[in-house]
């Protein structure tokens, strides 16, 4: 195992949305690249084919973060490949869409399931990243929460208590595991793009946008490469900064 030069990052569910926004961004700042996806192959092996066009190297992983086998093997093939890694960003996460007051519609298996994706699979991504990048003497961790996670406001009542429960989490590992690992979080509001949309349903996904984009403070939302380039800041230049949780909503916190 040759240590690589160049810096090494992991992306979980990077196929699509932020995660691809993410990883690509990245690349184009000349670090390599591990492309996670659990099913989405096919948009994978694109994202891997753009970062690779930017002069990354590329490691293709098919895990699931809520396996901890799987995210032990993702990083045993990331160190076997490059011999280091510098920054894990936790990105793959899952919600249902469900009425807060529709107390019937979430059942104990959607809870589990949320927070064994939300919850623990960043858990045991830190967990098997946190040996190397102590070793490293540095490290870097972004958990991707939410505004659900602050306002209880979004998908369902089990996706708010799993991002409230990664911010909580941030906090803990940021005290357990400085000064060489900074572990923070950033909780994006509305994010524009396919995922929200799929889940919503194209006419409510662009009449909330229209309302968000009237209603809140800086009369805009988010892009997933302005979350990136957030991202990109939090690995690269808040060397003083650990155990934060930044909103990047646009104000809506404030509505």
């Amino acid at each position: 195992m040759m240590k690589e030069n160049k810096p090494v990052a992991i992306v979980t569910g990077s196929s699509r949305g932020l995660g691809a926004a993410t990883v690509k961004m990245l690349a184009k700042r000349g670090y390599n690249v591990v492309i996670n996806y659990s099913q989405s192959e096919a948009e994978a092996r694109e994202v891997q084919k753009e970062c690779e066009e930017k002069g990354a190297e590329t490691l293709l992983c098919r895990a699931d973060v809520a396996e901890d086998a799987d995210c032990r093997r993702m990083v045993d093939e990331t160190m076997n490949k490059w011999g280091r890694v510098d920054a894990l960003v936790n990105n793959a996460a899952t919600t249902k869409f469900n009425a807060h007051g529709n107390l019937e519609g979430l059942s104990k298996e959607d809870f589990l399931n949320i927070y064994s994706i939300n919850v623990v699979g960043p858990y045991q991504m830190i967990r098997a990243v946190a040996p190397h990048m102590k070793k490293e003497g540095r490290g870097a961790v972004v958990n991707i929460a939410s505004l659900a996670g602050v306002k209880a406001i979004g998908s369902c009542v089990a996706y708010c208590a799993s991002k409230a429960a990664l911010i909580n989490m941030t906090m803990a590992l940021a005290r357990a595991l400085g000064p060489e690992i900074r572990v923070n979080a950033i909780c994006p509001g509305f994010i524009q793009g396919e995922w929200l949309k799929a889940g919503m349903g194209v006419e409510k996904y662009n009449k909330l946008k229209e309302q968000m984009e009237e209603k809140l403070p800086l009369r805009m939302t988010a892009t997933p490469e302005i979350i990136a380039e957030t991202i990109r800041y939090f690995i690269e230049d808040a060397v003083l900064v650990t155990g934060e949780t930044l909103l990047l909503d646009g104000g809506h916190h404030l509505v």
